[in-house]
């Protein structure tokens, strides 16, 4: 079990237009970074709906269509408040796969020139995913959560979070319509990465 040291910094009731969820600010003593939790119902024990969602100010701010990260947010609240018990924890300093949003936008440019999102990342002496999840792991162990229903198509964070001791009872698919811009994106996260897309 991962037993970082974790400050909650504080909670309020935050209505939202998908229902009302528990905002809870949780500060990680290792990297200093502040992270947020929506929480609907109580979440200890088994089978919680969960989805860690990797901090995305284009897609998840801006409506940027070069990626799913906005959609796919919008969907898990959607899924949490229908269900009336779960958690999305949003991941900050995960911005472009972990390597800062000044990086993604110049990943961005070199995109723009025929590379995919592995190759721009690389080409820029990046890591082709520089994030890590013991954070989330740790952060749900501390709520009480035992096992989860994962909101993912990325295999990687269904064993990252079984690896910190979080049994994934469900990987439930977290699939959002492409378009035009994010094709060859989503195509790439399915052929490079190994993500689950149809």
């Amino acid at each position: 079990m991962n037993d970082r040291e974790i400050e909650l910094i504080g909670s309020a009731r935050l209505p939202t237009r998908f229902g009302d969820f528990t905002a809870c600010a949780f500060k990680d003593a290792v990297s200093g970074i502040e992270h947020l939790a929506l929480i609907v119902g109580d979440v200890t024990g088994d089978g919680v709906l969960t989805r860690l969602h990797s901090e995305c100010l284009t897609g998840d701010v801006f409506g940027s269509c070069r990626c799913d990260c906005g959609p796919q947010l919008e969907l898990a609240l959607e899924k949490i408040a229908a269900e009336g018990r779960g958690i999305v924890l949003y991941l900050r300093g995960h911005e472009g796969r972990g390597i800062g949003l000044g990086q993604k936008i110049r990943a961005y440019a070199l995109q723009d020139t025929g590379l995919d999102t592995v190759d721009a990342n690389l080409a820029l002496g990046q890591a082709i995913d520089a994030r890590n999840y013991a954070f989330a792991a740790a952060f749900l162990h501390k709520l009480g959560v035992t096992s989860v229903r994962l909101m993912s198509n990325n295999p990687v964070k269904q064993k990252a979070l079984e690896d910190e001791g979080i049994p994934v009872l469900e990987t439930v698919r977290h699939i959002v319509p492409p378009n035009a811009e994010n094709e060859k994106y989503l195509a790439t996260k399915r052929v490079r990465m190994g993500h689950l897309l149809d």
